[in-house]
């Protein structure tokens, strides 16, 4: 024998709510109608919401907002056009990389820019691949060994300790190293004087 559960005051306190449910579009729309004009949404919906308040009003207008961009999401995935990643409604431009900013950081410290300001993002970018040459071409590695003998605290010394250890391990894994091994090792070299 089944048991059927009675509704009592919870029961129909839902069905009140969901009747409350609508759609975002079809209450800005209630709350837009005038009085003397029809209005797209049922007639329910416009005595829900006869007047709405400033905050109400946003909040649908955001809601409205939302459901307009999944519906275009939705139509450009369907036509197979991918959608552009976008930020407050525009399309974001190709960001500089890194290394890129990196380099511009440095030298904007080299030409003493007033614009210029410390960066640690951009500071241990170039202090974890000061020893790379493709990241850290040669015309600017004499800039940063500038802009490393003012490095102070625990940057310096783990910049030590970090060089070090890198080189005891080049030595280790290879005696007699090649054109880019030997490179690096005179980069490490010169670190090492620097802030030694």
């Amino acid at each position: 024998m089944v048991k059927h559960k009675r509704k009592g005051p919870e029961g129909t306190e839902k069905k009140a709510k969901k009747q409350k449910i609508r759609p975002a579009e079809e209450t800005l729309r209630a709350s837009e109608a005038r009085p003397g004009q029809e209005a797209a949404a049922s007639p329910k919906v416009q005595e829900a919401s006869p007047e709405l308040s400033p905050e109400e009003r946003r909040v649908l207008e955001r809601k409205l907002k939302k459901e307009r961009k999944k519906e275009e999401k939705k139509r450009l995935r369907e036509a197979g056009i991918a959608a552009a990643p976008t930020a407050k409604g525009q399309t974001l431009a190709a960001k500089p990389s890194a290394a890129v900013l990196a380099l511009e950081y440095l030298q904007g410290w080299a030409q003493k820019q007033k614009s210029w300001r410390f960066q640690k993002t951009r500071q241990t970018w170039l202090l974890l691949n000061m020893y790379d040459e493709d990241k850290v071409p040669d015309e600017h590695f004499s800039t940063l060994l500038d802009y490393l003998e003012g490095l102070k605290g625990s940057a310096r010394e783990l910049t030590v300790q970090k060089a070090e250890a890198l080189m005891q391990e080049l030595d280790e894994a290879d005696p007699e190293p090649r054109d880019a091994g030997l490179r690096k090792m005179e980069r490490l070299r010169q670190v090492l004087q620097l802030l030694s």
